[in-house]
């Protein structure tokens, strides 16, 4: 099964083709990041119209690369939600005109359904039941993946996600945006002496709460307390110790066979080094290029979604879209 894959749920137009849900032909991503990066964040309104200049030539190269066309696919899938509305319906109704001319099934995905599957993506799937931690700019959960469509919530955060986090973070310290790879870069030359930031364990609870840590990165930067850097530093190790304690926790107490890690910070090069250290079973990580947002995870997840049956043309987004 050939399946097209539209991704606009932020701030990437992203098209994929994947075969079988497994065998990434392509994936084509136009990032929006440097439009942003003068806000500080991202503008749903400019999102939105760099969606519409970008779109179809994304779609128009997938389809080149991959040495595709309409009629050698069995099915177009989209990311539905969760995300932002102005954005979502660039793909929503780009995919339902594909759909509706090349006559097509129409799939909708979960955007978070989709970041876990980028793990299928490999050349050995993960086993089943897994433990799922998502993260990304807008979300911090912790799921149960008990069978393909089949999700249990564990954990999420109370209040910030970690990349939102990591965006806020790096703002008040002047490290750019995204503020992922600005932390993640300037850790690097904090020296042995970062600074120990608070950590949000509460009590026996999965879930996660980031505000008291950013409030803690904005008093340092004001006292001039410590460098930059180790600052950046001292967040990051706070973030990765609190992800990576509940998550292995969580699978422990589930037996889960596999943990999956998803999302936009999974490109963390200390996330993914401590969860793989500190999982009691063995660790699924994408590539890096398949952590941020892109559309061969959501033509992926669409393959185990198919006969679930297709989406009407009458299909809206939904802003808010919980997996579990």
């Amino acid at each position: 099964m050939l399946v097209l894959g539209i991704e606009t749920s932020c701030d990437e137009t992203a098209v994929g083709i994947v075969a079988d849900g497994r065998r990434l032909l392509t994936n084509i991503v136009a990032s929006q990041a440097a439009v942003h990066a003068q806000y500080g964040g991202v503008v749903p309104e400019v999102a939105s119209r760099q969606h519409i200049e970008a779109i179809l030539p994304v779609i128009r190269a997938a389809l080149a690369e991959g040495r595709c066309t309409p009629s050698d696919l069995d099915a177009v899938a989209v990311t539905a939600g969760p995300g932002l509305a102005g954005a979502l319906l660039v793909g929503l109704n780009t995919a339902k005109a594909l759909a509706f001319a090349w006559s097509k099934p129409l799939i909708a995905v979960n955007h978070l359904e989709g970041h876990v599957y980028a793990n299928w993506l490999s050349e050995t799937p993960p086993p089943l039941p897994a433990v799922a931690l998502i993260v990304s700019g807008g979300h911090s959960e912790i799921i149960l993946a008990e069978d393909h469509g089949r999700y249990r919530l564990l954990g999420r955060t109370r209040d910030d996600a970690a990349g939102e986090a990591f965006d806020k973070a790096a703002r008040v310290l002047g490290l750019g945006f995204p503020g992922g790879p600005a932390i993640e870069r300037a850790a690097r030359d904090a020296g042995p002496k970062a600074p120990r930031l608070p950590r949000a364990w509460l009590g026996k609870s999965n879930d996660f709460s980031f505000s008291g840590l950013k409030s803690a990165v904005m008093r340092l930067a004001q006292e001039g307390a410590a460098p930059a850097a180790a600052i950046a530093a001292g967040f990051q190790t706070a973030v990765v110790d609190v992800l990576t304690a509940k998550t292995a926790r969580a699978a422990a107490a589930v037996g889960a066979r596999s943990v999956l890690l998803s999302g936009g910070v999974a490109a963390n090069g200390p996330l993914r080094a401590a969860l793989a250290e500190r999982s009691p079973v063995p660790l699924w990580a994408p590539p890096l290029d398949l952590c941020t947002d892109n559309g061969a995870m959501i033509a992926a997840a669409a393959f185990y979604r198919a006969e679930s049956g297709a989406a009407g043309l009458d299909l809206d987004v939904r802003a808010s879209w919980s997996l579990a």
